[in-house]
């Protein structure tokens, strides 16, 4: 990838974090105005995390490739071990009816955000070392499998559907990509679709989010109420918008309006005009990820071209989940937009994951110039 097209990816990000950066500020004042006794108390905290992040991404973009594989597998058993030890009482912090959070003096951190960073890098390590065991071997197909089983086991016992449905199609489509017989796919396919749905049933607060979100207004003021105030954002916005810090759903209509619903004051702030706009930035990004990961992979360096499909496959998938969720077409989730929503724990891992990609981009440059 030509170093002119780098710079033109970097624009893209930073342009995507300034505008959350903005975004949270807007949607964020007056609860937290409330909360604090001044305004910018999570504009502060969120400005914070960027520059963390910002100095995580140009580490992990000094750091060669190498360094990722070497410690792919030590990495997702630490992860693992920190899922196992935020379940425990006392240790993990219980937020909103959920155990994700460790409280690290500073910060809360959401350790499932580093475990999908620890999955991806041990996937693309197994992927490119049995590049041969997963085409032609069940067992070859089935161990990153149970990998995956025991990272949702511990998932969903914090609970948190949400990241096990993003981990999943994340570690799938990878493997589609390497060349797993379609057979065994459509086989895990079904399975996975009969072990989500009995999990969604068996699970009564899961269920009630499957079918509110088909009619919220039936329990507007139950358990659609989230969802019928962020439509009612989407509609006051219009084409157009009622203009930046104009929105009035963020004054405590919308519930957590600078966190998983900031789309919708996005919406009702810039209109359809803005929202198109972000998502046509979101599309960009993706896209140049991808296109790092097809020339790592002419270049033969596979373990870089999976990362880099892996992360364009996560963070497309949770944008477009946060957005579905924001507009009503998909079940409720407590899901992030990537580079937007406040969150140190996703700003912090996403600004790394950027900064690995970063580091691919340059290192098949210099291959190619070789």
């Amino acid at each position: 990838m030509h170093t002119g097209r780098m710079r033109w990816l970097l624009g893209l990000n930073l342009t995507l974090l300034f505008f959350g950066l903005l975004m949270v500020a807007s949607a964020s004042m007056v609860i937290s105005d409330r909360q604090f006794g001044y305004p910018f108390h999570y504009l502060f905290r969120q400005g914070l995390y960027l520059l963390a992040g910002l100095g995580l991404a140009y580490t992990a973009f000094r750091i060669p490739i190498s360094f990722w594989r070497r410690i792919s597998v030590p990495l997702l058993f630490a992860s693992l071990l920190l899922l196992v030890i935020v379940l425990i009482p006392g240790i993990g912090q219980v937020i909103n009816g959920s155990r994700r959070w460790l409280y690290l003096g500073v910060i809360t951190f959401q350790v499932s955000e580093l475990m999908k960073l620890a999955a991806l890098i041990y996937l693309a390590s197994y992927l490119q070392r049995h590049e041969q065991e997963i085409r032609t071997r069940v067992s070859g197909f089935m161990k990153p499998l149970i990998i995956l089983a025991v990272i949702s086991l511990l998932l969903l016992l914090e609970p948190d559907f949400g990241t096990t449905f993003v981990m999943s199609a994340m570690f799938l489509i990878l493997m589609f990509i390497a060349g797993v017989r379609l057979s065994w796919f459509i086989v895990l396919l079904l399975l996975a679709g009969v072990i989500m749905t009995g999990l969604a049933v068996i699970s009564p607060y899961r269920l009630q989010r499957l079918t509110t979100f088909l009619n919220p207004w039936d329990a507007q003021f139950g358990s659609g109420y989230q969802l019928t105030q962020s439509l009612i954002a989407f509609g006051q916005g219009g084409f157009w918008g009622m203009g930046l810090g104009n929105s009035i759903q963020k004054l405590f209509y919308l519930p957590e309006a600078h966190t998983d619903f900031l789309f919708a004051v996005i919406a009702e702030e810039l209109g359809l005009v803005g929202s198109l706009a972000l998502m046509t930035l979101f599309a960009a990004i993706i896209v140049c990820i991808l296109r790092i990961g097809r020339n790592a992979a002419r270049h033969k360096d596979m373990f870089a071209a999976y990362i880099a499909y892996g992360a364009a496959i996560w963070l497309a998938i949770q944008g477009m989940i946060n957005m579905g969720v924001n507009v009503g077409v998909l079940p409720t989730k407590g899901l992030t937009l990537p580079f937007i929503s406040y969150g140190g724990s996703s700003m912090i891992i996403n600004c790394l994951v950027m900064g690995i990609i970063y580091r691919i981009a340059l290192e098949t440059h210099w291959e190619a110039a070789k």
